[in-house]
């Protein structure tokens, strides 16, 4: 289960930024934008995420997901398509010669602290 140690990295992140606040005492929520490609569970991730919180300045934090859907460009057509299905060939023309725009990624966009 990869989401755990998704999950601890994410809580990571957090209390860092947290350190940063000297004031602030505690994480309140945290976006993530999470790519189609990235194969991430979601449920799984927020049990992870409840688990790796647990007994941190983090706990009972918010995880707020953002599913970023599979966009690839065709470099023959010039046209953006998104993708269900990891088939690469262009649904306008037919083309392989594809690349992907979005869908790879994986980042915390913000931290929200008080």
């Amino acid at each position: 289960m990869h989401e755990l140690a998704l999950a601890q990295s994410i809580v990571e992140i957090a209390l860092r930024t947290l350190a940063t606040q000297s004031k602030e005492s505690r994480v309140t929520l945290v976006k993530l934008r999470i790519g189609k490609m990235t194969n991430v569970e979601p449920e799984a991730l927020r049990y992870g995420f409840l688990a790796a919180t647990n007994g941190t300045a983090a706990q009972g934090a918010t995880l707020l997901l953002e599913t970023v859907p599979l966009v690839v460009f065709c470099r023959n057509c010039g046209r953006d398509f998104t993708l269900q299905e990891y088939r690469f060939s262009c649904i306008h023309c037919g083309s392989a010669q594809t690349e992907i725009h979005s869908g790879r990624e994986l980042a915390v966009e913000y931290v929200e602290v008080e």
